[in-house]
């Protein structure tokens, strides 16, 4: 039986299921600085092998698996190109500067994707006072507009146009399994238009800690000495990799589980006045609260009533479905919520 987990504020809120936790405790462990740690060995060859690249690095975060990607892409002094409101640029406490002295030209997406025209026009030429441009970033799904993912076709275009001027590409794919499932393709389909992918192992697919980076076998050697120089060289991790492992065999189908709740979520929410701000595709919803003059506040205060977790700073809140929230539990909740509109 699922743990119930009733936490709108993030997939990263899932717990490990006891098949993680049986993993953990049996893992067979050893040094990985030395790589000697066969259970980490073998999360690595797993996702490399799911992701359709060469190599694989388990790293502590997905913030350090995109700087470390990031890292190895570049060179000091050079600009890379991401979309506006990416991950990378808004969340990740201004990484790509502080550790790689890198700059970053921003490019307003169309619902996250940076059209090839936007990325050739931006692509700085051979002079002497530009930093020269080696990487593009692209995030899929793109968390800011409601988990929208990007189709193959999308990802297909902004490599091709990347390509032609010698860019690098990293894939910020912290929830590219729910691209993939979303689409209804191979996550390979995705995972080929980017040299080095970042995959978040602790959202949607439930493991406790970790992400991990998949790409060329030297790319992946640069990335995992720059986890060293940013204390990410960990020792018997075999007890953390092994719930990773179970991740990825086990736990990606299910996210199908966790779109539909999103979807009935959406609906249900709309039923009462509350706004929907994007298609929902994933496990995402962004709603507005100002059509009904509620704050983020009283929305909090909304859901704590009815034994639910949520953030809510502004009338704009996201809302995340995942592991530990049965539809049952999306019913119940779209019930009460339904009777406390009118009264807050």
């Amino acid at each position: 039986m699922v743990e119930k987990n009733l936490d709108f504020r993030s997939d990263t809120v899932t717990k490990p299921t006891p098949e993680m936790r049986e993993a953990a405790y049996k893992a067979v462990v050893g040094d990985d600085v030395f790589r000697d740690d066969p259970t980490v060995n073998e999360l690595e060859r797993l996702a490399a092998e799911i992701l359709g690249k060469e190599a694989g690095l388990f790293v502590t975060s997905g913030t350090q698996g995109n700087a470390v990607s990031i890292l190895a892409n570049t060179n000091r002094g050079d600009e890379i190109i991401l979309e506006r409101r990416s991950h990378i640029y808004l969340n990740e406490v201004g990484g790509l500067a502080v550790m790689g002295s890198l700059m970053a030209r921003t490019l307003e997406g169309e619902m996250g994707w940076i059209k090839p025209e936007d990325i050739r026009a931006s692509v700085r030429g051979d002079n002497i006072h530009h930093a020269p441009t080696s990487l593009l970033c692209i995030e899929n799904t793109h968390n800011t507009f409601g988990g929208i993912p990007l189709t193959v076709d999308q990802m297909k275009a902004d490599w091709d146009v990347a390509k032609e001027h010698g860019l690098g590409v990293h894939l910020d794919g912290a929830r590219v399994f729910n691209a993939a499932v979303a689409l209804g393709v191979d996550v390979k389909k995705i995972t080929q238009y980017a040299d080095t992918v970042q995959i978040c192992l602790s959202k949607g697919l439930s493991a406790p800690i970790g992400s991990m980076v998949a790409g060329p076998e030297g790319l992946i050697e640069k990335a995992r000495k720059y986890r060293k120089m940013l204390g990410g060289g960990m020792r018997q991790v075999g007890i953390i990799a092994a719930p990773g492992i179970v991740a990825l065999t086990k736990m990606v189908d299910r996210l199908a589980d966790d779109h539909a709740n999103a979807k009935l979520l959406a609906e249900g929410l709309s039923k009462i006045g509350i706004g929907v701000l994007y298609p929902v595709k994933t496990n995402m919803i962004y709603i507005d609260l100002s059509g009904l003059g509620w704050t983020g506040r009283e929305w909090v205060d909304a859901c704590a009533k009815l034994g639910w977790k949520s953030r809510g700073s502004t009338p704009i809140v996201r809302l995340v479905t995942h592991y530990g929230i049965e539809r049952e539990d999306i019913e119940a909740f779209l019930e009460g919520i339904a009777d406390l509109v009118p009264s807050v």
